[in-house]
């Protein structure tokens, strides 16, 4: 009897019952296909069901009952990768939550006053500014001059290296944000300004041995997701050193962790590389169908006719001293006629016959394969090959070395996913099989018939390839019959047979590539970006900081004689929205 159930429309509850019903008819028998499709159907639909109702209580708060559905799910179908995922995501949200309770309570007891500290590190100082608005400013003056006129508008104090030598500058600009105006400084200037507060920032000359002395170095470690070996792991920290400088990195490969110190612009840069070069590696499957054709004509016409006879003597019958003897006495021999001899004549065989027959063995298994990783499949069996000896001691006999060989479908390929979504598959396709024996030197050895192709070719996402070419024909003729009459063409089928077979084996792969996982190359990985000059490695936001402010009219920044009689202010964003400053009449000094 087969249990049917409408798995796909009941309540969740049903789907359980509908589930322990199927599991124990397929367990009753494994074999049965019907049993086996039904019980693996109903099995995704239940787990499916419970997942379902473990995100909505997950999203009610209610991590415990959460938890519960998603266990049952895996219990149910233990192959269900979603299931899983959702337990871990879920038993780590339950032991946060339980430590973030109980985090305030048991520092305080356990932990050192050096974990303390640590806990409490602050992180880079970022700079900010009262007003991005755009300014024009047209001066000519002393580095820190500019720099402190800058500093008014911004709301920043400015400190100078005592060490550093202000030089006069001109500085021509129009309609420009603030932060880029401080960045264009710096450069003409040939100086650099290290953020040590909020509001305030320290200039100094734009030297290897100031950049050493007063810029910012942070710390961060970066855990990759995707490294899966030590190798691709010290590949990652190479590009960091190469491409953005950083000297100081450490590897972790348990964790698969890299630890980098720098600049914060540094670490900001190898947080960008990073996301470009950690990604998951493209997948394919590889679908294969083998077939082994063969084709066999066979064909016999003609007679065929007695090649030998026999001849015997038959003995009188005889009577005295001879009755029953069987034998012939001389005056006998001499009288023998026709009569005496007997004559066995085999019988003539008329043949007419023609078969033709098709066969066709088909396999069709299916690859999964990561970017650049061999896949192999093996199908058949393993024959021991003797591949030397050797005597062990002076009592002791010799002992042969075997070696293994795959017979059967030997298929090897190895995926290059490009960006484009196309494939190129190096393959390695073989068909063999026992064929025979062989005695060497005393041992027998099997022979081993071997059709093997090697192959590259670059495919389309579910572009089919068909490799074909190995193919076996064999063609044999024969002719059997009485000398010289079996050679006339007429008289050839009454005096003869002839027979003819021809047999043909082809192999055919049929190699198909579905990508699962793309190389995930997007447009963000492939753009340019500004990482400053050769001797120094800078980050700067796209489209500037001030990309979100509403728009304002250029505020006009005084000049150095304005400048002695009247200081600056800082303006609030508002208010420079409604009346920006303008330039003031007084001549530079």
């Amino acid at each position: 009897m087969f249990i049917r159930h409408e798995a796909a429309s009941g309540p969740r509850d049903r789907l359980d019952e509908a589930y322990q019903d199927y599991k124990a008819a397929h367990e009753k028998k494994p074999l049965d296909p019907r049993y086996m499709s039904a019980f693996l159907r109903v099995r995704l639909f239940a787990s499916a069901a419970h997942i379902q109702r473990g995100q909505a209580l997950r999203d009610e708060g209610k991590l415990q009952e959460a938890l519960a559905e998603f266990r049952l799910a895996t219990d149910q179908d233990p192959s269900n990768f979603a299931a899983v995922q959702e337990l871990r995501r879920t038993a780590d949200m339950i032991q946060k939550q339980s430590v973030a309770s109980t985090l305030a309570e048991t520092q305080k007891k356990q932990d050192s006053e050096l974990e303390r500290a640590a806990r409490n590190i602050a992180g880079p100082d970022v700079l900010k500014l009262a007003t991005n608005s755009p300014i024009s400013i047209h001066m000519t003056a002393m580095t820190d001059v500019v720099y402190r006129t800058l500093g008014k508008i911004a709301g920043l104090n400015v400190l100078v290296d005592p060490g550093y030598k202000p030089q006069k500058v001109s500085v021509d600009l129009t309609d420009v944000p603030l932060a880029e105006a401080l960045r264009m400084v710096s450069i003409q200037s040939g100086t650099f300004w290290r953020v040590l507060s909020p509001n305030t920032i320290l200039v100094a000359s734009d030297s290897a041995a100031r950049r050493k002395q007063f810029e910012t170095n942070v710390m961060t470690t970066f855990y990759l997701q995707n490294a899966a070996t030590p190798t691709e792991l010290q590949d990652a920290a190479t590009s960091l050193k190469s491409m953005l400088d950083i000297s100081r990195i450490q590897l972790s490969p348990a964790e698969r962790a890299i630890t980098v110190r720098g600049t914060p612009d540094q670490l900001v840069l190898a947080r960008k590389l990073l996301d470009g070069i950690d990604k998951p590696k493209p997948e394919v499957m590889i679908e294969v169908v083998v077939l082994e054709i063969g084709r066999t004509k066979l064909q016999t016409l003609g007679l065929n006719p007695p090649t030998s006879t026999t001849v015997t003597l038959q003995s009188p019958a005889t009577s005295g001293s001879n009755s029953g003897s069987g034998g012939f006495t001389l005056n006998q021999l001499a009288h023998i006629n026709a009569n005496d001899l007997s004559v066995s004549v085999p019988s003539v065989t008329l043949s007419a016959l023609m078969s033709d027959s098709n066969t066709k063995v088909i396999q069709r298994p299916e690859l999964r394969a990561i970017d650049s990783q061999k896949a192999t499949l093996n199908i058949g069996d393993r024959i021991p090959i003797a591949t030397g000896s050797f005597q062990s001691g002076l009592a002791a006999g010799i002992n042969t070395q075997f070696q293994y060989i795959d017979v059967g479908v030997n298929i090897g390929i190895t995926p290059y996913i490009h960006a484009n979504n196309d494939v190129t598959l190096q393959m390695s396709l073989e068909i063999s099989s026992v064929t025979g024996e062989q005695s060497v030197d005393g041992v027998t050895e099997p022979t081993i018939g071997q059709r093997r192709i090697e192959h590259s070719a670059r495919l389309a996402d579910g572009e089919v390839n068909l490799i074909g070419g190995i193919l076996e024909d064999t063609e044999t003729n024969s002719l059997s019959g009485y000398p010289l009459l079996s050679r006339i063409p007429i008289l050839r089928y009454l005096f003869g047979q002839t027979n003819k077979e021809r047999q043909q084996s082809e192999i055919v792969f049929a190699i198909t590539p579905h990508i699962l996982r793309g190389a995930g190359v997007t447009e963000d990985d492939t753009r340019v970006l500004d990482i400053g000059t050769a001797d120094a490695v800078s980050y700067r936001p796209k489209g500037d900081a001030s990309s979100s402010a509403a728009p304002v009219a250029p505020a006009q920044v005084p000049t150095p004689g304005a400048v002695k009689d009247k200081q600056p202010t800082p303006v609030p964003p508002h208010a420079q929205q409604t009346a920006p400053l303008k330039r003031p009449s007084v001549a530079p000094s």
